[in-house]
């Protein structure tokens, strides 16, 4: 079974690997990229997504440009900090021409991202599976124009969030869900074919630099971009200590590992109940799933869906397995 995939992202280098997962993988046909603000700006996110379509031999992947700020909160910094200040380790060339100027990059689609989602869902009900690597913004913003669009679309798939696991912008949140909590919140009020994969799972996912020099020598064209790209990422995790019980230096692969999860769900574990995303606070961003199904001493979690489901243990040397062995097979020179 082919999966028809379009990738809200924010890119990033994590965003980078998965895209060049979606386009190696033979059973994933990434039909487009719609970007949205988080780790960079909005013009930093769309200039990358098209550059690195150019850079993985991918322009007929269309780009649509979405929402620069959360739906209600005041826009938070960028992480350039994590990702360098181009989003991508530094490795967008000051020569490159500026932002959709030049046609050999993946056209940029006339609608908003939104819009765009909307479009496609209704164009090719049931068809579509969504998978959102950044903020959800464009996702609410789509619910809004379309009540309709959880039954409209084949599964959604989001990176974010953590149950269990501390999160990686405060001791409670993701980032993703932290850069817009109330487009989180509003997402998961509703009963989809919906799959968290947070960080729970994807902090076990880590790729080394042996696995990333690998793809270096094997994998082409899109090999170089991944190692080159990584190498601000792995120095952030790095300096972080994040990697000081490990043999050598490594890093998450987060965004990518959503993509293993759509063509290998067996190598997760899930956990389904209702769920809550605070918005505002000290806990702001914290994904808070109701585990037990108790009747509690509020109401705050007992009209929510509780169909959704949120990965909590994976196998993790499968996934990246996956991951490698599909980008080396696709190499492009």
């Amino acid at each position: 079974m082919v999966h028809k995939v379009i990738l809200d992202t924010d890119p990033g280098i994590d965003d980078a690997m998965a895209i060049a997962y979606a386009m190696a993988h033979p059973a994933i046909d990434l039909l487009a990229l719609t970007t949205v603000f988080g780790n960079v700006s909005i013009q930093k996110a769309t200039r990358n997504a098209q550059y690195i379509l150019d850079v993985f031999g991918a322009t007929e992947v269309e780009v649509a440009q979405g929402a620069k700020v959360p739906v209600v909160q005041a826009p938070l910094p960028h992480s350039e900090f994590v990702h360098g200040e181009d989003g991508i380790g530094n490795c967008y060339p000051e020569s490159e021409p500026a932002l959709n100027s030049a046609a050999k990059h993946a056209q940029l689609h006339n609608m908003s991202a939104a819009d765009y989602i909307v479009d496609q869902a209704r164009k090719h009900p049931g068809e579509i599976t969504l998978v959102a690597v950044g903020p959800l913004t464009n996702l609410a913003l789509a619910l809004e124009k379309e009540p309709e669009l959880p039954k409209l679309v084949k599964q959604l798939i989001v990176m974010g969030g953590a149950v269990d696991e501390p999160g990686n912008v405060t001791p409670l949140a993701e980032a993703n869900f932290f850069n817009d909590p109330h487009a989180a919140d509003r997402l998961l009020a509703h009963d989809w074919p919906m799959v968290v994969v947070g960080l729970d799972v994807t902090h076990k996912v880590m790729i080394s630099d042996t696995h990333l020099a690998r793809l270096r020598d094997e994998a082409g064209v899109t090999g170089d971009f991944l190692w080159r790209s990584s190498r601000f990422y792995v120095d952030f995790y790095a300096s972080k200590g994040a990697a000081k019980d490990a043999s050598e230096r490594q890093c998450a692969m987060h965004d990518a590992a959503a993509l293993v999860y759509l063509v290998e769900p067996d190598a997760f574990s899930l956990v389904s109940g209702a769920a809550r995303v605070i918005d505002s606070g000290i806990a702001s961003g914290q994904l808070a799933l109701d585990q037990k199904g108790y009747q509690y001493a509020t109401n705050d979690w007992a009209d929510r869906a509780t169909g959704n489901a949120a990965c909590m243990a994976v196998d993790a040397e499968r996934v990246l397995d996956s991951f490698l062995d599909n980008i080396i097979n696709h190499r492009i020179t």
